[in-house]
């Protein structure tokens, strides 16, 4: 336990002397947020979306930034580096197994998407009066399930990238493709029938997490086809379990 907390500090360091995953994972959340309650149309109310502000229901929409580019490009970029500098090979020697600077990775990377989470929440409210999640515990569990759903995804990537040059660009992809297919990039409402389907199976499961933290918003996105929540959260679980032993399978330290 006492390596895992030293490597968990080592993890932590590291991470924040990489200032681009600081800045887009952490920060940019509350900063896409902010700049778009700078747009003084996305804060009137609108019957469209039943009387919220378009920036009240797009808020769950980025808290999902920071939790997949943590996921699939941080994650695996990092630990494509340790395979490719020989580090896990070193450390399978060593007392220090390999698995353990993995799970202090992943407990790092972990805590970061919190802070984002936080972050973004607390500003989202001091600043542009936009209300808490009114269901936290739900939001807690699509949040926690959500990014397994995506860790494991991000893993699989760093199973078979053996540079790290390859982990980033598999990381893009992964991004965009998540983010799209996801509901991320355009409102479900606008989303072809295909798409918004496809989107109740993506990670880390934006519907289930809109529904968490407004009721309102939640109706207004299940109107476009939306799954029950608890569904959704089992179709997560479920994908983060299957991801995370195709990973298990494929992983190898050198």
């Amino acid at each position: 336990m006492r390596a895992l907390l030293k490597l968990v500090e080592i993890e932590t360091r590291l991470f924040l002397r990489d200032s681009a995953t600081v800045v887009f994972g952490v920060l940019f959340p509350a900063g896409l947020l902010l700049a778009l309650g700078a747009v003084p149309s996305l804060r009137e109310p609108s019957p469209d979306t039943g009387g919220l502000r378009s920036i009240d229901v797009w808020a769950p929409t980025a808290l999902v930034f920071g939790m997949v580019m943590i996921a699939v490009q941080h994650v695996p970029a990092v630990i494509a580096t340790y395979r490719e500098r020989g580090v896990l090979r070193r450390l399978s020697t060593t007392p220090v197994h390999p698995r353990t600077v993995l799970l202090a990775q992943m407990i790092a990377a972990f805590a970061s998407v919190v802070v984002s989470a936080a972050l973004m929440t607390l500003l989202a409210w001091a600043v542009l009066d936009i209300a808490p999640p009114e269901r936290p515990l739900e939001l807690a569990a699509a949040f926690v399930v959500g990014y397994a759903a995506l860790l494991g995804i991000g893993m699989i990537s760093a199973a078979v990238a053996r540079t790290s040059g390859a982990a980033n660009q598999i990381g893009t992809l992964l991004f965009v493709a998540l983010m799209f297919f996801g509901g991320a990039f355009l409102p479900r409402v606008l989303m072809p029938d295909v798409l918004r389907r496809a989107g109740e199976f993506v990670p880390p499961g934006l519907q289930a997490l809109t529904s968490a933290w407004s009721a309102e918003a939640g109706e207004i996105t299940a109107t476009a086809g939306g799954q029950p929540f608890w569904l959704q959260i089992a179709v997560m679980a479920g994908i983060a379990a299957i991801a995370t032993a195709v990973a298990a399978r494929l992983f190898r330290w050198e």
